[in-house]
């Protein structure tokens, strides 16, 4: 991201709280930063909604160079996995009503792709800074099912008054559980005799999936994958 892009979100940011990610918002950056508004559509063709694309994926590369320095090799794999989602929502604290806004854009119809495949991208960061190595279906399971747990708690989270938000790590804490339940019971599905027969078949279609090669990174609007990656 250029430092372009950085004056126009961060000056952008100064009015979603109040127009939304909206053309207003977006208007009042471009005159806030002094850029012409051809440059502003250059970088930015569509206007908010890639303001509002482009600040949630700054923050997703934000998050993998924070988790990316720190050691982890200590915590359990389900803490490494809630430390990421928290350490992914707690660089949104200060732009918590952006993040807002933005929610409420990626749930009109029109604009639902692309919240899908932001979602998408913070699951995929999210694991790449792990270290995931996985490259099968459990590639695209692994990240289906975090994109679940994190916008379940991002909403929890946008509703919560508790002190230090201990509600939502609670919520998260539980969400997570929940993902070992399964993980166990795929576990024990596998080492039983009749139902590991029983699943031969279909566990052959999905070893032959693979994930998708991986692309340079991309300044086109709504572009989902991770920058840098």
């Amino acid at each position: 991201m250029t430092e372009f892009e950085d004056r126009l979100i961060d000056a952008a940011l100064m009015h979603v709280p109040f127009d939304g990610w909206s053309e207003a918002a977006f208007r009042a950056a471009v005159d806030d930063t002094g850029v012409s508004p051809a440059e502003a559509r250059a970088a930015f063709p569509r206007g908010a909604l890639d303001l509002a694309l482009a600040f949630h994926r700054r923050d997703d590369a934000r998050m993998a160079r924070q988790l990316e320095a720190e050691d982890l090799s200590a915590l359990r794999y389900r803490d490494r996995v809630a430390h990421a989602v928290r350490t992914r929502i707690l660089l949104a604290e200060e732009n918590r009503e952006a993040v807002r806004r933005g929610m409420t854009l990626f749930t009109l119809p029109m604009h639902a792709a692309d919240g899908t495949r932001a979602l998408w991208g913070t699951a995929d960061a999210i694991w790449n800074a792990l270290g995931d190595t996985s490259d099968d279906v459990n590639w695209y399971s692994k990240r289906a099912i975090l994109s679940g747990v994190y916008s379940s708690t991002v909403l929890y989270w946008l509703g919560d008054q508790s002190e230090s938000h201990r509600e939502t790590w609670a919520f998260l804490d539980r969400r997570i559980e929940d993902v070992m339940r399964f993980e166990k019971l795929k576990a024990q599905v596998n080492a039983s005799p009749i139902l590991s027969r029983l699943m031969a078949g279909p566990n052959l279609v999905l070893s032959r999936i693979r994930k998708p090669p991986a692309r340079p990174p991309s300044n086109l609007p709504g572009y989902w994958g991770t920058p840098g990656r």
